[in-house]
């Protein structure tokens, strides 16, 4: 009897170590993940530079929906979107050519560079309400706060 409950006990102490060694640890970098979808975020800069509208009513924006793994937007006039891929344990994003009205507009050049800065983009981060969009590790290609 003496002989089971201490197999018993060595039993129990090695699936309690074994269950703590075989965790993995949790990085600061996946604590802190911010789910960026399901929400509207707003441009205000692209290429570091703050983004000066004709019309600042019609400020470009996109949205992440996870259902069908599609973003919408605007950008400004014209309509933009397509489908995405986004590891955010990783902070990874990869936007793909989608479809676009072609309305000419004011605000033209700042409507192409914001397409141009998402199909770009391969990775983000996110301070507070601020979303960067980068690509590799050169300077932030564009910035949006939510909106």
């Amino acid at each position: 009897m003496k002989k089971t409950i201490i197999f018993c006990y060595s039993i129990v102490t090695m699936a309690f170590i074994i269950s703590c060694i075989s965790k993995p640890a949790v990085s600061d970098s996946t604590q802190n993940v911010v789910d960026i979808t399901g929400k509207t975020w707003k441009l205000t800069e692209l290429n570091g530079q703050p983004i000066t509208l004709k019309n600042p009513e019609a400020n470009p924006y996109f949205k992440l929906n996870t259902s069908d793994m599609r973003y919408e937007g605007h950008g400004g006039f014209n309509g933009v979107g397509g489908t995405y891929e986004l590891k955010s344990n990783v902070m990874r994003i990869k936007f793909n050519q989608g479809m676009s009205t072609m309305i000419a507009c004011d605000d033209l050049e700042t409507e192409r560079s914001f397409v141009q800065a998402l199909l770009a983009a391969d990775n983000y981060s996110v301070n507070g309400n601020i979303l960067t969009l980068n690509k590799a590790k050169m300077a932030p290609l564009a910035k949006f706060v939510l909106r």
